[in-house]
């Protein structure tokens, strides 16, 4: 990773500022990017005093317009791009019935578009360094869970997208992983939507049971390093997977069960 220019989106904390400093460490000069200025630039200061190159820029990858303003002064900086990491995303708990439509557009706006107008705009600057696209995505986008509907379909939009980009660009020498995290101790739970749009500002999971961020992100710099082209992680969410292809029936089953045991579920246990 050395001399190696990394873009990651959504690291101003969870998984993105754990990457940004597994990627660091290697070497690499980072661009992290967020919504929020001020955790963003906590973030830029601690990669600081880590004497970790880094340049930290305010962007909603939900905006196109940002999103191109976002490669054009990466570029202008450091002139040159080698690994783009689409990490921003938001998650969503509420049934199918109660949620307004308009969850499901914010959702679909920040997880999938926002990974659609990186890598478009990055591509071209990817293509001349033969380098890396990463999307985050998740065992949802594998295996459809309930009460996070929205966020299923978004991440399911995401490896299609990505396993179709990695097709196109087959002869390119630009490198395509998908890495779906299972659960994985962030933020994510904390802001993710309720049936109205509202962050929720809690968890419903045991986040110390968790697998933790720094680990999460130095899995994926391994894979990337190795130029893997998929990247599934933890225990659960390899058996979840492999249970959801042989045994769908099964899979139906067992993930409505454990997802019935959350605090607060709207899922009926049994």
């Amino acid at each position: 990773m050395n001399t190696k220019i990394v873009l990651i989106t959504g690291a101003s904390s969870g998984i993105g500022r754990a990457l940004a400093f597994a990627f660091g460490r290697e070497g690499a000069r980072i661009v992290i990017c967020g919504r929020k200025a001020d955790a963003l630039f906590v973030v830029r200061d601690e990669l600081q005093q880590a004497n970790i190159g880094v340049l930290a820029l305010t962007a909603d990858v939900s905006v196109e317009q940002d999103v191109k303003q976002l490669i054009e002064q990466t570029i202008a900086h450091f002139g040159r791009l080698d690994i783009l990491i689409n990490n921003a995303g938001i998650s969503m708990r509420s049934m199918l019935i109660d949620t307004d439509p308009a969850v499901f557009q914010k959702l679909m706006d920040i997880n999938f578009m926002g990974t659609v107008y990186s890598t478009r705009y990055a591509l071209p600057y990817l293509l001349e360094s033969k380098g890396s696209i990463v999307g985050i995505s998740s065992i949802a986008g594998y295996r459809g869970l309930p009460v996070r509907s929205g966020y299923s379909a978004s991440k399911f939009a995401m490896n299609g997208f990505l396993e179709a980009v990695r097709t196109e660009l087959l002869h390119s020498g630009v490198h395509v992983l998908t890495a779906c995290p299972g659960f994985t101790a962030s933020n994510i739970r904390f802001s993710a939507l309720d049936a109205h749009g509202d962050a929720k500002g809690e968890t419903m999971r045991d986040e110390s049971s968790m697998m933790s961020a720094e680990e999460c992100a130095d899995h994926i710099l391994k894979a990337v390093k190795k130029r893997k082209r998929e990247l599934i992680l933890t225990t659960q969410g390899k058996l979840t997977v492999f249970i959801n292809k042989w045994l769908p029936s099964l899979a139906d089953k067992l993930v409505y069960n454990t997802l019935a045991k959350e605090k607060d579920s709207p899922l009926k246990s049994r």
